[in-house]
């Protein structure tokens, strides 16, 4: 069962307290550079999660993204907290859940004006799809007294920038809203986050409280008061989701011995049949009238972790073939495969050590093909390391 956290990222410390209080138990956990995250479980469930907190602006949020990515191999790094609203249709206090973040300041100045050249990040597909699933069930909200409207999840573009944005007639407010105009929100960290998780292959995703409407308002008692209750909605559904997460991956992590069961059952189906008929499947090999699949191999010491690093490569190439994995994660996927089977040659804990942490951001690139998770799970565990 994968003991991986969920990484949870907040910028400012109302934002941390808003998921802070719904751990049980959070230790602190010192990096080696001095950064401390708090590891706790979320109440009743097994879900770990590790909070960090980034300070203000996209690229203290990615230095600190990368750190914690390199730190716990998380299942996936949530950025959570509060936002502001583009367009009068998203309601204070509803959250937004990035369909996919703009980097809004690239661009270039010419004669003619400032041309926009953004960059842009995708939610990935699987946390899209768990987090539309939860949207729709609609039970993830903390119940306000006084209030009668449950906040909304609603899906859509996160203008991510290096400015405080509080105007709707300045020059910038009018650029955005005519380069940017499908925006839901506007904040300035989501686009770290985006690049350092697109960079190491851990599944971003960026919740967002709305607190104010970016207007010129924000500093209003009105926008103060909506501060707290946005960033509490924004932690309250980034913990279902965090909770939902884990849960998959545990179900894409089938023990061994039910692989061994469903083989052993698949083996006798296919014994029993080819008596009187011509069976055709995808195998890893043939002996006779036994067939064996590509489970992956039971690794007791070095030179075995090789061969099932070097099967693995073959299950990559299959999901290549058959579309479940795209061109550049498998090119990417080949990469870390080529470095865990440079460390898992040596013989030393270091090494040992280097093969875990690459077959875990391995793991966090693959994420969205359950076997190859399976897979890789157990091949960590014959590395040394917790699965």
């Amino acid at each position: 069962m994968p003991k991986d956290p969920v990484v949870i990222l907040t910028a400012l410390n109302l934002e941390y307290q808003a998921v802070r209080q719904r751990l049980a138990d959070p230790q602190v956990h010192r990096h080696e550079r001095g950064t401390r995250f708090e590891v706790g479980t979320v109440r009743g469930t097994s879900c770990r999660v590790a909070l960090g907190l980034t300070s203000k602006g996209n690229h203290s949020a990615a230095v600190i993204a990368e750190r914690a990515i390199q730190e716990f191999s998380p299942v996936a790094v949530l950025f959570v907290g509060v936002a502001g609203a583009l367009w009068d249709t998203t309601r204070l206090g509803d959250v937004v859940m990035a369909s996919h973040v703009y980097a809004y300041h690239g661009g270039t100045s010419e004669d003619d004006g400032l041309k926009a050249r953004p960059r842009v990040w995708e939610a990935p597909h699987s946390v899209s799809q768990i987090a539309s699933h939860l949207a729709r069930l609609n039970d993830w909200a903390d119940p306000v007294p006084g209030h009668e409207d449950a906040p909304q999840v609603r899906f859509g573009a996160v203008a991510a920038g290096e400015i405080v944005q509080n105007s709707r007639i300045s020059a910038e407010a009018k650029w955005i809203r005519q380069h940017y105009n499908d925006a839901l929100a506007i904040e300035m960290e989501a686009a770290g986050v985006a690049q350092a998780g697109h960079l190491n292959g851990a599944p971003v995703a960026i919740v967002r409280g709305i607190s104010d409407r970016a207007d010129g308002t924000k500093n209003s008692s009105d926008d103060r008061n909506w501060q707290p209750r946005a960033a509490a909605n924004a932690a309250a559904f980034a913990i279902r989701l965090a909770v939902e997460l884990v849960g998959e991956q545990e179900e894409a992590a089938v023990p061994r011995n039910d692989i061994a069961r469903s083989t052993d059952r698949l083996e006798r189906r296919v014994s029993n049949t080819a008596h009187n008929s011509t069976v055709g499947i995808m195998a890893g090999s043939v002996t006779g009238s036994s067939v064996h699949l590509n489970a992956a191999p039971e690794a007791s010491g070095p030179t075995d972790l090789v061969t099932g690093l070097n099967s693995f490569r073959d299950q990559l190439g299959w999901h290549r073939a058959d579309g479940t994995l795209d061109e550049d994660s498998y090119r990417e996927a080949l990469a870390d495969l080529d470095s865990a089977l440079r460390a898992a040659a040596g013989s030393t804990p270091e090494s040992s050590k280097r093969t875990v942490m690459t077959l875990r951001r391995l793991r966090g690139l693959v994420v969205e093909c359950p076997a190859l998770v399976a897979a890789l799970t157990t091949l960590i565990a014959s590395a040394g390391g917790p699965a």
